[in-house]
């Protein structure tokens, strides 16, 4: 499986961080319209991502919850028929809950940053640092704290549960 370790906050100044994001980027930045849909999964997360009618994403992953830079372990299956996968595995598995965001997308070396506004929640950071095979997660939690601290990222904003989760307790 893939590994990456992730760092997620909330965006209280997005102008400051993003100007700051955009001095350390290394690549144009990308808008992405996202609509993620959660199935059931016992042995970890499973979601469909849709960025439009013919493209999207069948996503597999295990991370453990808590505030501290954390690993990942993923598998990213692209699909051009997003809304037939969709409705077979919803007729199958039902849903657990969805996600509807916009996010812009940087790159600072090897950390994907994504400066999310999420529907109903409000403006949020991620970090992905990508772990390349050789690296240690010990190694990927350096670059991600380095990488907060430069943009300013404190431990009281930093989120211990996914957009998914946070949509649920708000629903509740």
């Amino acid at each position: 499986m893939n590994r990456n370790v992730e760092i997620k906050a909330i965006l209280r100044d997005r102008y400051r961080v993003e100007s700051i994001v955009k001095n350390l980027c290394t690549e144009p930045m990308e808008i992405l319209v996202q609509h993620d849909i959660f199935f059931p999964s016992p042995r970890g997360r499973l979601k469909l991502r849709i960025f439009s009618p013919e493209s999207g994403e069948l996503i597999f992953y295990r991370r453990p919850d808590g505030k501290e830079a954390r690993t990942s372990l993923y598998e990213i299956f692209p699909t051009d028929s997003p809304l037939a996968l969709r409705q077979a595995l919803e007729d199958a598995l039902g849903i657990t809950g969805e996600v509807k965001k916009t996010r812009t997308l940087y790159m600072i070396g090897q950390t994907r940053v994504h400066l999310d506004r999420v529907e109903s929640l409000g403006d949020f950071i991620e970090l992905e640092v990508v772990l390349h095979s050789e690296q240690t997660e010990e190694e990927g939690q350096a670059i991600a704290r380095d990488l907060a601290d430069k943009l300013g990222i404190h431990d009281n904003d930093l989120l211990a549960v996914s957009y998914v989760d946070m949509l649920g307790k708000k629903e509740r």
